[in-house]
């Protein structure tokens, strides 16, 4: 690890275990925003007894955010109507502000006959906070399409200026893996003008390590120097709490565009036999009050909860891994 990017882990913080009848297991996805100087909000998808994804939040201690200072009532959206692409499930993955409203862009989980599942980028919207939020449309934003067939997911958003970037997953193939079709993803990049309609560059922005390589859930991060991006990655054989599992990546780039692949740098230690001792995925890292906050799942895809570890964001103007 270059010096002075050191995460320190903090550990698991929230353990997803019935607090709400839909709260059965699972804290997949954190999505992090600062509600004020003093809170942070977490958006989450835990699991129904049904292992559909229902979302919802925590609110955190900014300076602790072990602390859990709140637990969301009920779901912050339902999933979508029958037929439509997240009518099986809702995982957050980003927030952007506009104005007093909250963009929220997530995955759409659709069950599926000839693989698994299929799954596409939706929009909601807020109006109180992060409490709540509607769908303006009951369509997904970003959907396979002529050009990437499979499905897309994993957004994350970032507004500069009058331009909104949206880094996200999409699937190039499915392999088939002792009798299941298990899915390989890269990242894409596109533009837009009103955080709707999307301009797709249609290339991959990270290199593969291996052909089987899957790589989701990017979190990006602008500073004055240029672009971080915080990411998960894993095989394709034996990925379910196995040698394959994800880990997290971590590159850098001057421009958002042109990326620089620096694993080395990517995030906390695994505990030995703690709740990530097997898996670290689906990061989320944001800047506030001089920290650099990075939460994050655990074994299991986020079985046990949601995790955490953090660095002074100064490390990011100071380490070896600049762009």
């Amino acid at each position: 690890m270059s010096d002075g990017l050191k995460w320190e882990p903090r550990g698991l913080i929230f353990r997803t275990q019935g607090q709400r009848d839909w709260m059965v297991s699972h804290g997949c996805t954190p999505t992090a925003f600062a509600l004020d100087d003093d809170c942070i909000r977490i958006l989450f998808a835990p699991r129904n007894a049904s292992g559909q994804s229902i979302p919802s939040y925590i609110d955190v201690a900014a300076d602790d955010p072990s602390r859990i200072l709140a637990i969301g009532e009920r779901p912050i959206m339902p999933p979508g109507e029958t037929g439509t692409f997240d009518d099986g499930g809702i995982m957050p993955c980003s927030v952007v502000r506009r104005g007093d409203a909250l963009y929220l862009y997530f995955v759409g989980w659709n069950a599926s006959v000839s693989v698994p599942y299929r799954n596409a980028i939706g929009l909601a919207v807020s109006h109180d906070g992060g409490t709540s939020f509607e769908r303006p449309f009951p369509g997904a934003v970003i959907d396979r399409s002529r050009d990437e067939p499979f499905f897309t997911a994993s957004p994350c958003v970032v507004r500069i200026g009058d331009i909104w970037h949206i880094w996200y997953a999409s699937t190039i193939r499915f392999i088939e893996v002792e009798g299941r079709h298990e899915p390989i993803y890269v990242l894409m990049h596109a533009r837009s003008h009103d955080g709707i309609e999307w301009e797709r560059d249609a290339a991959p922005i990270l290199p593969q390590r291996h052909a089987e390589e899957a790589i989701a859930r990017p979190s990006v991060l602008r500073t004055e120097q240029g672009f971080h991006l915080w990411f998960c990655h894993r095989g394709s054989r034996d990925f379910r709490d196995g040698a394959d599992s994800y880990r997290i990546g971590y590159a850098t780039s001057p421009d958002g565009l042109n990326w620089t692949r620096r694993d080395d740098d990517a995030g906390p230690p695994r505990t030995a036999d703690g709740f990530d001792a097997h898996m670290q995925t689906y990061p989320c890292v944001i800047e506030h009050r001089g920290q650099l906050h990075m939460f994050y799942n655990g074994n299991g895809f986020g079985r046990e909860g949601i995790g955490y570890a953090r660095a002074p964001a100064d490390a990011l103007r100071t380490s070896g891994a600049r762009p």
